[in-house]
């Protein structure tokens, strides 16, 4: 019996330990997350508390979708986040195969790619705003420099602008990463490759993206979640402008609450948007335990071959 009574508390030991974690994490978590949920189903504004309003049921998701703005601002969204991290993804990972190397300095140059994700992104956006100025901008003198017209960076090219200004700011971001997971591949692998006669671009295609993918997807989809909710930088840019061009969800949902004063619209808002992560979430999380799957089958077969 006492080895009994022993074991049973062995057992029970990590459970009493996480205890208070778990209710910090649900009192931190689970109740703003529900809620927003139980606030969404209810004719909600700020000027009563959320007991007070009305239970108005599916109303508020049926408000968005016969939204036209809404489906606007969520094909932005849509754009913008595909857009940046598509291309951060290509540049960062290219950068990473490139400086995967002994250089002199590279813990200089490390440092300086890093750069930009410390700057606050209210500053970010103040920068590009001012170098995309129609006057004073230094994108127009050059431009003038040349002889060419200046453009209207905000104006015509208003999603293009600040989807540059957010691959400047977090490319840094997905290079680190990338050159991270390349130096802690195995040297096995790669020496195979090696005695096997591949040539530099057959080690990055058969070798090393193979076996970085499990990191890659991860990365890209912490990207990805970023990327759907930025909101400083596009305030300070463009404020959503012009029209509805750079207006991505979580600045129509910021502009719900506080402009419109619909905070049951504003919460269903939210609650699509955190359907789409969570959709794109998971399927990107299957797709990565396949990759480490294959990643480790293929390490094994190298160290066999071996």
């Amino acid at each position: 019996m006492p080895a009994m009574r022993t074991a049973t508390f062995n057992r029970l030991t990590p459970y009493v330990f996480l205890a208070p974690a778990m209710v910090i994490m649900g009192l931190a978590l689970v109740y703003p997350l529900g809620y927003m949920i139980y606030g969404s189903f209810r004719a909600w504004d700020p000027s009563q508390a959320l007991g007070e309003s009305t239970f108005i049921g599916l109303a508020n998701y049926y408000t968005l979708w016969g939204d036209p703005n809404f489906r606007e601002s969520a094909g932005v969204t849509l754009k913008f986040a595909v857009s940046v991290v598509t291309v951060e993804m290509f540049i960062g990972v290219g950068l990473a195969l490139l400086l995967d190397r002994n250089l002199r300095g590279m813990s200089v140059l490390r440092t300086l790619f890093i750069l930009p994700m410390m700057i606050a992104p209210v500053v970010v956006g103040l920068i590009w705003r001012y170098m995309y100025h129609p006057t004073v901008g230094v994108f127009n003198d050059v431009l003038r420099a040349v002889g060419l017209e200046p453009v209207d960076w905000l104006g015509q090219h208003a999603l293009m602008s600040v989807i540059i200004a957010d691959i400047w700011q977090w490319t840094p971001f997905i290079f680190i990463l990338s050159l991270a997971a390349l130096q802690s591949l195995p040297r096995s692998a790669l020496e195979a490759a090696r005695i096997d006669g591949a040539n530099g671009w057959q080690q990055i295609i058969y070798i090393k993206l193979p076996l970085m993918m499990p990191v890659l997807i991860v990365t890209g989809l912490l990207r990805l979640i970023d990327a759907f909710k930025v909101l400083e930088v596009i305030l300070v840019m463009t404020e959503g402008g012009p029209g509805l061009s750079t207006e991505i969800l979580a600045l129509r949902i910021s502009r719900t609450a506080t402009e419109f004063r619909e905070l049951g619209v504003a919460a269903a808002m939210s609650n699509f948007l955190l359907m789409m992560l969570l959709f794109l979430t998971i399927i990107m999380l299957v797709f990565n335990r396949i990759q480490e799957f294959r990643a480790a089958r293929a390490i094994r077969a190298i160290e066999e071959e071996m």
